[in-house]
């Protein structure tokens, strides 16, 4: 019903609306540029600027003349690309740790770590820190200096800290 409503709102004085839009002034086209309307509407413009582009220029000829253009083989530039995979594969290290039940690896790029070296390298660091400096861990692994230190400054492995009860009655769990 709210159709229909709506329908019959919509049409009221509707032949109204369109008598008075037909009737309305029709818009002027924007005037023309005044090298195009000045012309004298003949094709003897186009005649002038085909015989013009034909014709030697001496200054343009000069400028051109005066470009240099050095190309290089584009087969050459796929071969240089080719070899850049090979070197990088020349630089990988053997895997030092690896954690069971994950992928086997047998070796990893320089500069990268595993998850599980990762772990084994934080932990080492945070067991002995004096023993396991960053400069042990970079040479260990491969890695950058920095990047070692940045690596031991913000990855913390996850500590568990066992707080005694300070009551004697409180409940505790007891290890089975």
């Amino acid at each position: 019903m709210g159709a229909r409503v709506a329908r019959m709102v919509r049409n009221i004085n509707l032949e109204n609306r369109v008598h008075r839009e037909i009737s309305k002034e029709k818009p002027r086209a924007a005037p023309r540029h005044p090298a195009i309307s000045g012309s004298s509407g003949g094709g003897g413009d186009a005649a002038d600027t085909a015989g013009s582009v034909h014709q030697k220029n001496d200054p343009l000829l000069k400028l051109l003349k005066s470009v240099y253009v050095e190309s290089k083989d584009p087969a050459a530039a796929a071969q240089a690309s080719r070899e850049v995979p090979a070197v990088k594969e020349a630089a990988r290290r053997p895997l030092r740790y690896s954690l069971p039940g994950l992928v086997e690896l047998t070796d990893v790029p320089k500069g990268k770590l595993t998850i599980a070296e990762a772990l084994k390298a934080l932990s080492s660091h945070q067991q002995q820190p004096h023993a396991w400096t960053s400069e042990k861990i970079s040479q260990e692994y491969s890695l950058d200096l920095k990047d070692t230190k940045a690596l031991l400054q913000f990855f913390v492995p996850f500590q568990v800290e066992i707080i005694p009860p300070t009551t004697a009655n409180a409940k505790q769990i007891k290890a089975s």
